[in-house]
């Protein structure tokens, strides 16, 4: 299987026909959130795959054709707070990055993505228990404490994310949020114990 993973910057050969002929063979898309309504609509539309997203903390909504607000994409799964099955694999996600102003949407305290985290989990114990994995791609915006973020406040990652992968042990964690500009010298990849943790900010394809 294959799969296109986008995320927080919109990528002009995939805003174009060209997404047609490099991707006519992706499986399905996963985005990581910040990424305008109509970029990801044009995306569905084109290749004609499953879809799942989360939020980042830029997606508020859109004004679309004849003055409507949209909220969310067509054609695409909302992933935060859900775990789903999908051609033997299983998927969940958690949206948001770290609160850094008052009163702001799709932005959460330590506190509170840890409480998201645990409700999540929830959804995952049993398979965790029947077959040692709770879930095989955890997608979120935010990276993981200490995995991929910045030093500032507004970059840094999620505590709760480093437990969900040492309790849950997913194949892949892919996020975004944590520009790969910002820090060039970054790794874009890091296997914390058996999970590959993937910053796939702008785009990243990959072989299942």
């Amino acid at each position: 299987m294959k799969l296109l993973t986008i995320s927080d910057e919109v990528v002009d050969w995939i805003y174009s026909p060209s997404l047609m002929r490099r991707c006519i063979d992706v499986d399905f898309v996963i985005s990581c959130g910040d990424l305008p309504i109509h970029y990801l609509e044009y995306v569905t539309s084109s290749l004609n795959v499953p879809c799942f997203f989360v939020r980042g903390n830029h997606d508020l909504y859109e004004i679309g054709e004849g003055g409507i607000v949209k909220s969310e994409p067509q054609g695409w799964m909302d992933l935060d707070m859900r775990r789903i099955k999908f051609r033997g694999l299983t998927l969940a996600g958690l949206e948001g990055c770290i609160r850094y102003k008052p009163q702001v949407p799709m932005q959460y305290t330590q506190r509170e993505q840890w409480l998201r985290a645990v409700w999540l989990s929830r959804k995952m114990l049993y398979s965790r228990l029947r077959r040692g994995r709770g879930v095989d791609i955890m997608v979120a915006h935010s990276p993981i404490f200490g995995v991929h973020d910045g030093p500032d406040h507004a970059h840094t990652g999620f505590r709760a994310f480093n437990w969900l992968i040492q309790q849950f042990r997913p194949r892949l964690f892919l996020h975004g949020h944590q520009h790969r500009n910002y820090a060039p010298m970054q790794p874009a990849e890091t296997c914390v114990n058996d999970t590959r943790v993937l910053n796939i900010q702008p785009y990243r394809i990959i072989e299942l």
